[in-house]
């Protein structure tokens, strides 16, 4: 007799037991990782929503430029996509995925649905509560994310209502982040990349269709955020009914909560709400100050964001998420080699890849920003202001990107307060560094302060790792490290140059000019640094790796 996974010993009969658990007989669970290629397709994806994502931004830029216009868009999507950072993608992931994983690899199919169920009945009723309150508190809301608003003419009132609009983005966002967390369990990570890809052609659609028949047109980008959160989550709907995951929201959140996997996730998920609350205040904070540097500053640290998240999904996001699966399965399976040897090929992949990123960001500031941004409203001035706040996150880029990777060490483990602590501490020196670097630097020293920060989280997380002897590092660093340093070194050289060499934004008025010289710069780019690391005996053949 042929057994499917929900097969139990009672239907086959009680002198015969099945040879193996029942979970194991799920075709998900024998499908052996290649973290590479799996890393590749998230990547890839990735990219695609960045690229679009870029589209969205220029589309945005030409449309608005730099304006009360955009600050009261960005402070308005600030606030679900806080909320959203701190409920789904950040708490609720590090807090349900390690626990979703021993379930499935330990309790079977049926209790993993059941608790998927569960989950999100929870999570949606909580949700829908919240966003009613946000709605009717929107104005409280705006004026503690960005009371400099207010004077900036409309835009506090554009703000409020755009707010009002955009809030109950959060719910469909968060059942996204629940689907997604289901599948990268599954080792199904495309539908998860590409999803938020739906996010910016809702928003280029908006802008270049709905926009211009508005009598407020700024007010299609606030619908086209509700509109992306609804398409993100019904794509990835396949992807659950082919594992028999497709969520069932209940009428009983009562009854929901009392599961006992629901508690265990509630019980992790407070410490990691804090965790990440905390590099949300941060983020509250910098947004009240930008709004009151002056007109524009809170857009031009927005699109600075833009690209230096470019790097940080490409590596850090798509590398945190197809690890954090392997790692929660080498912690239920008590691998502790296995788990600190996907820890050290995650660090040097991010190290690889993440210092020129780097490099680019710091040296190569304005002809990037020229090149994407410097059309219709979006003038030099706003050229030189988003360089400035760019250049400066090349200064911590790499420790931006190392959090995504460290942190889930512990997360792995069901350790959240250890980066909770980090991150109270973490906190405290950022707002420190902004007392020191905003009056000289002005927007640039926000985006320098949380740079900084980010470094001195990693380094933590990383002590904090060394310490507990979950993490030992294996032999090359030094020769990994003087490889990157020499590589990087000509990179930068390079980079400065043809960065002074052009006027990028003299180009404005030839800008497919403009466009091919980038692009041959950054092939340019990719071929001395990788060539220089082949030149120097540099060995690729260990990043192929898989997981168990």
């Amino acid at each position: 007799m042929r057994l499917s996974y929900r097969t139990s010993a009672r239907q086959i009969g009680p002198n015969r037991v099945p040879a193996r658990r029942p979970h194991l007989r799920h075709p998900y669970n024998k499908r052996p990782m290649n973290l590479f290629r799996a890393l590749l397709t998230v990547s890839g994806f990735t990219l695609l929503s960045r690229v679009t994502g870029l589209a969205r931004e220029t589309l945005i830029a030409r449309a608005f430029g730099a304006s009360q216009y955009t600050d009261a868009f960005y402070v308005a999507f600030r606030i679900p996509n806080l909320l959203r950072r701190i409920s789904a993608e950040g708490a609720f992931s590090q807090a349900f995925v390690p626990i979703l994983a021993e379930f499935k690899n330990q309790q079977g199919h049926d209790a993993t649905k059941a608790l998927v169920d569960a989950t999100s009945t929870v999570l949606a009723w909580a949700l829908a509560v919240l966003s009613l309150i946000g709605v009717v508190g929107a104005s409280g809301v705006v004026f503690v994310v960005a009371s400099g608003l207010a004077h900036e003419g409309q835009a506090y009132a554009l703000a409020v209502t755009m707010t009002r609009i955009m809030f109950p983005y959060i719910i469909f966002i968060s059942l996204t982040s629940l689907a997604s967390g289901v599948l990268n369990t599954y080792k199904n990570f495309s539908l998860p990349a590409f999803a938020p890809v739906l996010l910016n052609v809702a928003f280029i659609v908006a802008a270049v269709f709905v926009a211009p028949r508005l009598q407020t047109p700024v007010y299609a980008l606030a619908w086209a955020v509700i509109a992306g959160g609804v398409l993100q989550f019904l794509v990835q709907l396949p992807g659950l009914k082919k594992i028999d995951m497709i969520p069932r929201i209940g009428l009983n959140p009562v009854k929901a909560l009392a599961h006992r996997g629901v508690k265990r996730v509630l019980s992790k998920m407070v410490p990691a709400m804090f965790a990440v609350s905390v590099a949300q205040i941060s983020l509250i904070i910098n947004t009240n100050i930008a709004s009151r540097i002056g007109p524009g500053a809170v857009s031009w640290i927005n699109y600075a964001d833009r690209l230096m998240e470019f790097p940080t999904a490409l590596l850090g996001v798509a590398l945190g998420t197809i690890l954090l699966p392997s790692l929660s399965k080498a912690h239920v399976d008590a691998d502790p080699l296995e788990y600190s040897s996907l820890l050290d090929w995650g660090l040097r992949v991010t190290f690889l890849l993440a210092a020129p990123s780097a490099v680019a960001l710091f040296f190569f500031a304005q002809p990037l920003t020229a090149t994407l941004f410097n059309y219709g409203k979006f003038d030099g001035n706003s050229v030189v202001m988003v360089a400035r706040a760019l250049a400066a996150y090349g200064v911590g880029l790499i420790g931006l990107i190392l959090i995504k990777i460290l942190a889930p060490g512990f997360y792995a483990k069901q350790d959240i307060k250890t980066p909770v602590k980090i991150g109270v501490v973490v906190l405290i020196l950022t707002q420190l560094s902004n007392y020191v670097f905003v009056p000289i630097f002005a927007h640039a020293g926000l985006t320098l302060s949380v740079g900084l920060g980010a470094c001195g989280n990693a380094l933590l997380l990383f002590l904090g790792l060394r310490k507990r002897g979950i993490y030992t590092p294996s032999s090359g660093w030094l020769k990994f490290f003087v490889q990157l340093f020499g590589a990087c070194l000509v990179l930068a050289g390079t980079m400065h140059w043809l960065a002074i060499s052009f006027d990028w934004i003299g180009m404005h008025s030839r800008p497919v000019d403009r466009m091919v010289l980038l692009a041959a710069c950054l092939v340019l780019f990719a071929a001395l640094y990788f060539g220089m690391l082949w030149l120097m005996g540099f060995k690729y053949a260990y990043f192929k790796r898989r997981a168990k």
